[in-house]
């Protein structure tokens, strides 16, 4: 049986040339994952949004809440990484704590427009970006430098995890 925490597996980090060949099909998971995502929850009931993904995991809710929370972190760090003269160390957040604040209990659609909004800016700014922007970097205090490339690759990856979190369950419980 698959492993319900990394459905569609583990992120591998990519080199720098693997990662820029594969740079469109990339920038085409972030503009599809808002579709992607609203199309995972739609039809399910506050029962089911509530069901958490795997025993002791988030709930879809709380998945859809942390995407939209993640993804502005990662606008962000792009945006930071453009503009400034050095590489930024950018600040990292507890992520599991964010995710039992009592704004990760609102209704799932309050994050699915924040996503929505956040990758249509988002896919502009990387279907605007340069060879030479994809290689600025920022520093993760924890995971090192990145580029923008290979971040790309993560939130893209990152994307498809969250979405196969609920699809998997849906397929799992037959929803």
């Amino acid at each position: 049986m698959n492993d319900p925490r990394y459905p569609i597996g583990n992120f591998e980090r990519l080199d720098a040339a693997a990662t820029a060949n594969s740079r469109a099909e990339t920038i085409e998971t972030i503009r599809n994952l808002p579709a992607a995502m609203r199309s995972a929850v739609d039809g399910l009931d506050d029962s089911q949004i509530d069901t958490e993904y795997r025993s002791g995991g988030w709930t879809v809710r709380q998945v859809v809440h942390h995407v939209a929370d993640s993804h502005a972190n990662a606008f962000i760090r792009f945006k930071l990484a453009l503009t400034e003269e050095e590489p930024p160390t950018i600040k990292p957040y507890m992520e599991d704590r964010w995710a039992n604040l009592g704004d990760a209990k609102m209704p799932a659609e309050v994050s699915l427009k924040m996503i929505e909004a956040i990758h249509e800016r988002w896919a502009a700014l990387l279907h605007s970006m340069s060879f030479s922007d994809y290689q600025k970097e920022f520093i993760h205090p924890e995971t090192g430098t990145w580029t923008l490339d290979a971040a790309l690759a993560l939130y893209a990856w990152h994307s498809e995890h969250h979405t196969a979190h609920i699809t998997s369950l849906r397929d799992r419980m037959g929803w």
